[in-house]
C-alpha cells in the first residue's frame, strides 16, 4: 500500500484529493471543522517537504455553479487550522487553474473551486480527469468520505499519474478498518445499531463469520423480535424483512456466533421528547406503545459482553438518542466501548449517527478510532472494494 510516507514531495506539486464537504451556516462560516483538521497531517508532511500542495474537493450537490457552495467560503476556516495562507482560484480546470498551479511556489497551498461545479466530477468524465491531472506531478487521495464513489478526482484520475498514494488520513481508515476485518485481536464485538435491518443486511452478512459476538440494537432489534414472536406494540418494524431475520439468526448458529438482542425496553406512547415513558420486556411491549431505547437489563448483558471483547466495532445508536429521554442506551454503550477500550482493546466507531453520538457525549478521545466516512465505511463492511482505494493500489 503506497502511502505519503513513500515520496519525498521536495520541489513536487502534489495534487491532494481532500474532503472538505462542512456544514456552512447562514453567514456562509464553516460550523464544523473536523474533516479540515482531518487532511491537516497530508498537507503539513508535503510543505515540510518543501513541495506545494493543491487542495481539490467538492461541497454539497450544487446545481451547476452556485455561489453558495463556492469553496471560497472554506477559505479562512483552512488558512486558520493549517497556518498558512490559502490561494483560491475559482475554477478546478482550464487556463485560469492552469495559471494559478503553475504558478504555485514551493510550500505553498492553492484551493481549487468546488469539483461538483462540473457535472463531469460524479460522471466520473475520464477528459475531466486527464484535465485535472494536468494541474501537478503527484495525486495523493485522502478523502475517504468518497472513496466509495467513482469519481472523477476519487477514481479515475490515478490512471493519469505515474506518482499516487494514499494520504496519512486514508491510511488510518484502511488500516483501522483493517485491523476489524483481517487481522483482529479475538474477541471479536460488533454492535450494530440504527433503525432498519435493510440498511444493514449486507454489513451482518459479511462480518457474521468474522465476529465472536455481535450485539443487535436500536430500531432494527424489533424486527428480530417481531420474527421470533414477540409483541412489539407500535415499535418500528419491517414486517418483510422477518424472514431474513430468521435466516441471520440461523447462520449466526452455523458461524458459531453469538448474537445479542435486547432483552427490556425503553417504551413510549408516542414519538416524543415528551412523551410517557415506562419500561416493559421488549417481547411483552403493549400496543399503543413504542420502544425507542433500550433498557438497564440490556445494558448491562450488553456491557459484559464488550468486556470481555479485544476488537469492537460500532456502528449506529441503541436508541433515538437525539431525544435526551431516550438517550441513555447509546451513552451507557459509549461508556462500555470507552472502558473496554482502555482495558486493552481496539475499538472503531463509525457510520453517521454513532460518530455524532460519540461526539455528542465525549467519547471521541476514549476510543481507539473514529472514522470519517459513513458510506465509504459501511462498504468496506459489506465487504466491498472502493474505487478510491482501488485507483491507488492498481
Amino acid at each position: 500500500m503506497k502511502t505519503i510516507n513513500d515520496i519525498h514531495f521536495k520541489d513536487k506539486k502534489a495534487l491532494i484529493r481532500v474532503d472538505f464537504n462542512v456544514p456552512l451556516n447562514d453567514n456562509f462560516e464553516v460550523t464544523d471543522t473536523t474533516r479540515i483538521h482531518a487532511a491537516k497531517d497530508t498537507i503539513i508532511k508535503i510543505l515540510e517537504d518543501e513541495g506545494s500542495v493543491i487542495l481539490m474537493s467538492h461541497l454539497g450537490r450544487p446545481k451547476g455553479k452556485q455561489e453558495e457552495f463556492s469553496l471560497k467560503h472554506i477559505v479562512a476556516a483552512a488558512t486558520d487550522i493549517l497556518g498558512v495562507q490559502i490561494k483560491f482560484v475559482n475554477d478546478c480546470i482550464g487556463e485560469t487553474a492552469e495559471q494559478a498551479a503553475a504558478n504555485l511556489q514551493p510550500c505553498e497551498i492553492l484551493l481549487l473551486e468546488n469539483l461538483r461545479f462540473y457535472s463531469e466530477e460524479t460522471a466520473g468524465d475520464p477528459a475531466f480527469a486527464k484535465a485535472l491531472s494536468q494541474l501537478a506531478d503527484v495525486y495523493v487521495n485522502d478523502a475517504f468520505g468518497t472513496a466509495h464513489r467513482a469519481h472523477a478526482s476519487t477514481a479515475v484520475i490515478a490512471q493519469y499519474f505515474e506518482k499516487k498514494c494514499f494520504g496519512h488520513l486514508m491510511t488510518r481508515e484502511i488500516e483501522s478498518l483493517n485491523k476489524v476485518l483481517e487481522t483482529p485481536d479475538a474477541p471479536v464485538v460488533a454492535i450494530l445499531g440504527g433503525a432498519k435491518v435493510s440498511s444493514k443486511i449486507t454489513v451482518i452478512e459479511n462480518i457474521l463469520e468474522k465476529v465472536d459476538d455481535l450485539i443487535l440494537a436500536g430500531g432494527m432489534a424489533y424486527t428480530f423480535i417481531k420474527a421470533q414472536g414477540g409483541q412489539i406494540g407500535d415499535s418500528l418494524c419491517e414486517d418483510d424483512k422477518m424472514e431474513l431475520a430468521l435466516e441471520i439468526l440461523k447462520k449466526a448458529k452455523a458461524h458459531n456466533t453469538k448474537i445479542h438482542l435486547p432483552v427490556d425496553s425503553v417504551t413510549a406512547d408516542a414519538f416524543s421528547e415528551h412523551a410517557t415513558k415506562d419500561i416493559s420486556p421488549i417481547n411483552e411491549i403493549p400496543n399503543g406503545w413504542m420502544g425507542l431505547d433500550i433498557g438497564e437489563k440490556s445494558i448491562s448483558q450488553f456491557h459484559t459482553v464488550l468486556m470481555q471483547a479485544k476488537t469492537i466495532l460500532w456502528n449506529g445508536p441503541a436508541g433515538v438518542f437525539e431525544m435526551e429521554p431516550f438517550a441513555n442506551g447509546t451513552i451507557s454503550l459509549g461508556k462500555s466501548v470507552a472502558q473496554a477500550t482502555a482495558a486493552g482493546a481496539f475499538s472503531l466507531v463509525g457510520g453517521g449517527d454513532s460518530v455524532a453520538a460519540v461526539k455528542q457525549f465525549g467519547f471521541e478521545d476514549q476510543v481507539s478510532y473514529v472514522s470519517t466516512g459513513g458510506g465509504a465505511m459501511l462498504e468496506m463492511l459489506e465487504g466491498k472494494t472502493l474505487p478510491g482505494i482501488a485507483a491507488i493500489l492498481d
